[in-house]
């Protein structure tokens, strides 16, 4: 079971640090040099971003909506932190974190992902995958709640969660595939 929530809270991280924060395309301006080369600097920069295809401009779309529904993953792992193995002395606690922070956080995450619609067919088919294991993980997180709403942890619910869990993982892991491809493909560092 702990394997699963470690594994899910890693992809999750990696989501937020490797997609929506992409490297390389930030530049530096050292203040010793010269006006007219900063009048090409910007000349330059203002071509490249002339050059944007709609592709590209629908991808750094895309990736500005996630690094906003980003914020709500980022509460809600948070909240579960390296909590993750469950006994009858932390079940109380750790109920009350999934009901109060977690799956609230969660929940409003996976309805912004679902808000996000790429122009893009190939990236709207590539982000599906995305709601899809978010969807099933937050399925996990509810099961997990149920799991620990009673006296006693329900081994069965805890079960099913970790399962949602791992199918969540598996769509996702694949999202990260595709979308680091459809961003090389475009030119992007991934």
């Amino acid at each position: 079971m702990k394997k699963h929530w470690i594994l899910s809270i890693l992809m999750s991280m990696v989501l937020i640090g490797g997609i929506v924060l992409p490297t390389g395309h930030y530049a530096a301006a050292d203040n010793s040099t010269v006006i007219s080369d900063e009048v090409n600097t910007e000349e330059t920069i203002n071509q490249e971003e002339q050059e944007l295809t709609a592709d590209d401009q629908d991808f750094l779309d895309y990736l500005d909506a996630l690094e906003a529904a980003a914020v709500y993953e980022t509460k809600a792992m948070s909240a579960i932190g390296g909590n993750t193995y469950i006994t009858s002395s932390n079940r109380k606690s750790f109920f009350l974190t999934l009901n109060n922070t977690a799956i609230p956080n969660y929940t409003k995450y996976v309805s912004m992902l679902k808000q996000i619609k790429p122009e893009n067919a190939q990236l709207k088919k590539i982000h599906d995958k995305l709601i899809k294991g978010s969807y099933a993980q937050l399925e996990g997180y509810q099961l997990f709640k149920k799991a620990v709403s009673k006296t006693t942890v329900n081994r069965t619910f805890l079960k099913q969660g970790n399962d949602k869990i791992a199918t969540g993982k598996k769509s996702i892991e694949q999202y990260l595939k595709e979308v680091k491809t459809y961003g090389e493909q475009l030119g992007f560092e991934m």
